[in-house]
């Protein structure tokens, strides 16, 4: 019975992690049809007596391109750091907006593709492990020798860590995408690869 029970709570809690992202594609599209496409649509037919199903749709699209242009350029930069620096003066919004912001950032991390590999690397104490990323490399013009620039993120912000000068022989590849490693940090271990390349001392 006690075997029964945790083969039962073992795919229950896989189920629910699978339901989860389905949930939140839903929650997420019933918003945008509510309170977007139906509320716009509605508005737009008062006035013209058309009723045009889609258009808040459309028109949230366009928004929401447009406000990407806006915010690739200087001036749409400037708006958003004078924004960042009002909302952090305000107690009840400053902590809505950080945590906002701090997805927004995580999302956009693959975007940017500052990330070149995902490897693993003995840090913090001797035969424990960490997840880190390549940024870049720096050769010694004295003797040639290669050194790699690691980034080693915190579990589950990924926007901040620690920067780590390391040998190429101090890191390790765990055969990861970046995708797949970066997975693992921001669910703290609950998502990822579940095998690892060979590792050897």
């Amino acid at each position: 019975m006690k075997k029964f029970f945790n083969h039962m709570k073992q795919y229950m809690f896989r189920g629910l992690l699978t339901l989860i992202p389905v949930g939140l594609t839903i929650f997420t599209i019933r918003i945008v049809y509510v309170f977007i496409d139906k509320r716009v649509t509605e508005v737009i037919a008062r006035y013209t007596g058309h009723h045009i199903p889609g258009l808040g749709l459309l028109l949230f699209i366009i928004v929401l391109y447009v406000t990407g242009l806006v915010a690739s350029n200087m001036i749409g930069k400037k708006m958003i750091s004078v924004i960042d620096r009002i909302s952090a003066r305000i107690p009840i919004i400053k902590m809505t907006y950080l945590v906002g912001k701090q997805l927004s950032n995580t999302l956009s991390l693959p975007e940017k593709h500052i990330f070149k590999k995902a490897v693993l690397v003995d840090f913090f104490k001797p035969g424990t492990w960490v997840v880190g990323f390549i940024t870049g490399e720096i050769r010694d013009n004295q003797n040639g020798e290669v050194f790699v620039k690691v980034f080693i993120p915190t579990v589950p912000n990924p926007t901040s860590g620690f920067l780590a000068i390391m040998k190429e022989s101090q890191v390790k590849d765990p055969h990861w995408s970046v995708e797949e490693a970066m997975k693992m940090v921001i669910s703290g271990g609950i998502i990822g690869p579940e095998k690892v390349g060979r590792i050897v001392d």
